[in-house]
């Protein structure tokens, strides 16, 4: 399955059988090498955090485990977004601008594959996040993300939907290979990327959105 050039798709992000996130991005191509994404600044989204409005990140695991939550009807508030999902590989990259359009970081968002879905009238590709990242400055320095967060999370294997630590640091340790290497995608490709001007997002996220994950 491949998405045409200037489709609006979903981009789901899954914490188990739940969506946690859901951004409208556009295709910019879709190939042998993966899937390439552009999520425009006021993009629709949804954002699952607790009904009194917090994220996951504001509280302890245990707590969210328990809370009552609920999909937030946001938009991307950010400038806009280039995400790439090389196939086959379980992480994503990003590449985030400033306020001024220029590139300023890329972003190794660890996850399962994506796997696609297309139900014609709407269609997308659905993840399952790994919360473990890697943020890579310009001059290929890098650090790693949110490990506290994905070490306190492995403490509840009943709950927790990354069942395999091991298998997350592995992929992260190959990406450090090419970050440190400067190879592509991090040897300048797509940083000065300009989105076809005439393509659109719709105001709010299409009907269907609700479909269950695709396996």
């Amino acid at each position: 399955m491949r998405f045409e050039p200037g489709r609006v798709i979903l981009h789901r992000h899954f914490h188990g059988h739940r969506i946690g996130l859901l951004k409208t991005a556009v295709v910019v191509s879709d190939d042998e090498r993966g899937l390439l994404l552009w999520v425009p600044r006021g993009a629709p989204m949804l954002d699952r955090k607790t009904v009194d409005d917090r994220g996951l990140r504001a509280m302890p695991f245990s707590e969210w485990l328990v809370a009552d939550t609920k999909l937030w009807e946001v938009v991307w508030s950010g400038p806009s977004l280039l995400k790439w999902l090389p196939r086959g590989a379980d992480h994503s990259v990003w590449w985030f601008r400033d306020e001024q359009g220029r590139f300023a970081r890329w972003y190794v968002n660890l996850e399962e594959t994506g796997v696609r879905w297309d139900d014609g009238h709407v269609a997308g590709v659905d993840i399952v996040d790994q919360d473990l990242d890697i943020v890579v400055a310009p001059d290929l320095s890098w650090r790693w993300k949110d490990e506290e967060e994905f070490v306190e999370r492995l403490a509840y294997p009943g709950d927790y939907w990354v069942a395999d630590e091991a298998a997350v640091r592995a992929e992260g340790e190959r990406v450090v290979k090419l970050i440190e290497a400067g190879s592509f995608p991090f040897d300048g490709t797509w940083c000065e990327f300009e989105p076809d001007p005439a393509w659109t997002v719709p105001d709010a996220v299409p009907s269907g959105w609700d479909r269950p994950r695709e396996r």
